[in-house]
């Protein structure tokens, strides 16, 4: 990872790139200074190369009304104050010169065919000859700009979907002119988008090519196509390949957290033979073990990692300094970055709230540090701990349950979010390098706050609230799970004396007691049968082979595909592409095939009360991968439904017209049936913290258990500590 690596005179003093991103500050002149401080914390970080997130060559290609664009000075100037930043910051930066084509989300788009888009709803203009060739000038003059502005490099993107991939495949390229029908037509836009790119740059600018090498779509390219496309790339001036995997539009996943680490990689190596120029191999590549595993094989000269600089921007630096077991691993959820990306909010991270907030959530040390009890080691009550520790502040952290985890130790358990141990991995080696006081086994008692509230009188202190913090509830509850602590993190965190460890006073305490499931007043709901979604997903109870999930949100998604899925806690890559159709067969267009799905070792049924489709509240980057996943397990979805009794014979349901009369009736005979119906907060503190006059805020599913939300809990717990003062 740590050799230099040279892309056409502009040496990398390490092998590691961050891809491009689209943080949303991008997209106006006032965010320039956000998103310089952005990527130069990154910079500082040790990262080799950074990429921008797409920049359009010009209007029909943007975004987005009024997104990032390089055509003229008034964008130089302020692209220059973010190269300036990254600059300052010791880094390197690359434009990655992005134009929409069908997908953008603007009246203006224009695209070489005619389908239209499924994923935005203008319809776009099908593009004339001069079009074609007024297009290829501005990525020339875009790439001059950038040059102008002081960027190191560019990128032209020609992957996931976007107008140059657009053009290289069937798919989405139906002309029977000089750009389209034969495989070299095709090419022609992108091979002259090239030329005219090295026709407007000196020779010693270094261009790159995102080249998609797995379309993942129906009408995709061959192998022998991406293979050409690659030694054309070569032979007309491209200086490296950054490879990219899949469209928006694929129906196979590429980047949500149940693909397992490095999938792609392979496809990336098979072009060593075809080209002599570097090979950036990119997509679920989290670990340094994993990069450094893959850069050993000698077949990529570097690795691309987007997300996980989101997650944390010191990565490279804590690797070459031996310190990996540090890192805060990206886990592939998106529910910060492309969810935030897709609906046009500014990115930031899951597991790092301060990514894109670097210049507004700063950690600055405490001017008087403080004595801080956060009480409950969930998501939010660690992040808590955690931000207060590196303000300075004295944390002492109290958990009942016998480990660290809450949410996160059961959203690991189920199939295809093992990599949530990781964010538990991390937040228990924190604790540990800043001293943090962690208490286990230990359930707070009235004595200890009458003790901390006498304190608290005597030094005439007294204040109590919420974290006031952003972010919604709703479908995260999928990547969050609920209950008790469990399994699924390495290692323990070494508990102090369970009687002695509190502190004799106290000056504030967090209280992020989570939530427990909530049972719902179903008659018969305490029938041997029965079972919370948390008992289930802990294995303290032994679910039947047919099952009933009551409750279709997230964790009635997560419960399901946890009952439908018989495998290991590691994700196997090879069942995984037979289950979602992955192919390296060279004659294969797009790479895929037909799916082949392992059988289910349940027969299961996921009920929801209100109408119409199951799973309307997931998240949009990673809803459809669960709903995919349950369909192809077999899963009865039943809507609508009245829960009206539990006994012997099973879960018997009504059928209602809107007026309220019973249509029709039934009556599930299974063995288990899984209760997904919702949370209760566990706020029994907070009373006894505020009546007793202790400084007290109210964070995580304490404060709001409406469908679990690990983003707003971590960013909750950060803002909570970062108030303390």
């Amino acid at each position: 990872m740590f050799r230099p690596l040279d892309i056409n005179g502009m040496r990398l003093p390490n092998r590691t790139v961050m891809g491009s991103m689209h943080t949303g500050l991008e997209d106006r002149l006032w965010d320039a200074d956000a998103l310089g401080a952005f990527m130069a914390e990154r910079a500082r970080g040790g990262v080799g190369l950074i990429v921008t997130g797409g920049i359009a060559p010009s209007r029909t290609g943007q975004l987005l009304p009024f997104a990032a664009k390089m055509t003229n000075g008034v964008d130089v100037r302020h692209h220059r104050r973010v190269t300036s930043a990254v600059h300052a910051a010791g880094g390197r930066v690359c434009m990655q010169i992005l134009h929409a084509g069908r997908y953008g989300a603007t009246p203006l788009k224009v695209a070489p065919g005619s389908e239209p888009s499924p994923i935005h709803p203008f319809r776009h203009l099908r593009m004339t000859d001069g079009m074609i060739r007024h297009v290829i000038r501005s990525y020339g003059r875009a790439a001059a700009l950038a040059r102008e502005a002081g960027y190191d490099a560019v990128e032209i993107m020609g992957g996931e979907g976007y107008l140059v991939n657009q053009f290289l495949c069937p798919r989405t390229n139906d002309r029977t002119d000089g750009w389209g029908g034969s495989t070299r037509n095709r090419q022609r836009f992108l091979v002259e988008v090239i030329d005219e790119i090295r026709r407007c740059v000196p020779a010693d600018f270094p261009v790159l090519l995102r080249q998609s090498v797995a379309d993942l779509v129906e009408g995709g390219q061959t192998w022998d196509e991406v293979a050409l496309m690659a030694r054309r790339a070569e032979a007309h001036g491209v200086d490296a390949i950054n490879t990219d995997i899949g469209w928006h539009e694929a129906t196979v996943p590429t980047i949500v957290t149940s693909v397992p680490r490095a999938a792609f990689v392979r496809f990336t190596e098979r072009l060593r033979d075809e080209v002599d120029i570097p090979l950036i191999a990119s997509n679920r590549i989290n670990t340094p073990e994993v990069a450094e595993e893959i850069l050993a094989r000698g077949l990529v000269d570097a690795v691309s990692m987007a997300r996980p600089l989101l997650a944390d921007p010191a990565f490279v630096d804590k690797a070459r300094e031996g310190r990996a077991d540090e890192i805060n691993t990206c886990i592939a959820c998106n529910q910060a970055c492309l969810d935030h990306a897709f609906v046009g909010k500014k990115v930031s991270c899951l597991v790092n709230p301060r990514a894109g907030r670097e210049t507004t959530l700063t950690l600055t040390p405490a001017r008087r540090p403080r004595t801080v009890v956060v009480v409950g080691a969930g998501p939010a009550g660690l992040a808590a701990a955690v931000t207060a520790a590196e303000c300075g502040h004295r944390v002492h952290l109290v958990e009942a349950g016998e480990d660290i985890g809450g949410q996160f130790s059961l959203a690991a358990r189920i199939p295809g979010k093992e990599e949530f141990a990781e964010t538990l991995r991390y937040f228990r080696r924190r604790l540990d390098v800043l001293g943090v006081t962690v208490t286990l086994g230990r359930r707070l008692t009235g004595d200890d706050v009458a003790r901390w509230g006498g304190a608290a009188g005597a030094a005439g202190t007294g204040a109590a609230g919420t974290a006031g913090a952003a972010g919604t509830a709703g479908a995260a509850g999928t990547e969050a799970g609920a209950g008790t602590a469990g399994t699924g993190a390495t290692g323990t965190a070494a508990p102090t004396d369970r009687d002695d460890a509190l502190p004799a006073t106290v000056d504030h305490v967090i209280v992020a007691t989570g939530v427990t499931p909530r049972v719902p007043s179903i008659p018969g709901v305490d029938h041997p049968r029965v079972m919370t979604y948390a008992d289930c997903v802990a294995g303290v109870r032994e679910p039947g082979r047919s099952v009933a999930v009551l409750g279709a949100g997230g964790i009635g998604f997560d419960v399901a595909e946890f009952l439908t899925t018989d495998r290991s806690p590691t994700l196997d890559l090879a069942e995984w592409e037979r289950e979602w159709g992955v192919t390296d067969d060279p004659a294969a267009p797009g790479a895929v095939t037909r799916p082949a799905v392992s059988p289910s070792p349940r027969d299961v049924v996921m009920i929801q009360r209100s109408p119409g489709r199951q799973g309307r509240t997931l998240n949009k980057t990673t809803g459809w991968v669960h709903k995919a996943a349950v369909r192809k397990k077999g899963v009865e979805q039943i809507v609508g439904a009245t829960y009206d009794r539990i006994d012997d014979a099973g879960l018997h349901l009504s059928f209602r017209d809107d007026d309220g009369t019973v249509r029709d009736r039934r009556v599930l005979d299974v063995e288990s049936i899984v209760l997904c119906t919702g949370q209760e907060p566990v706020r029994d503190l907070v009373t006894p913290l505020t009546e007793a006059g202790v400084p007290v805020t109210v964070i995580g599913g304490a404060d709001v258990a409406a469908e679990l939300d690990a983003k707003r809990a971590i960013l909750q717990g950060t803002q909570a500590a970062l108030a303390v003062h």
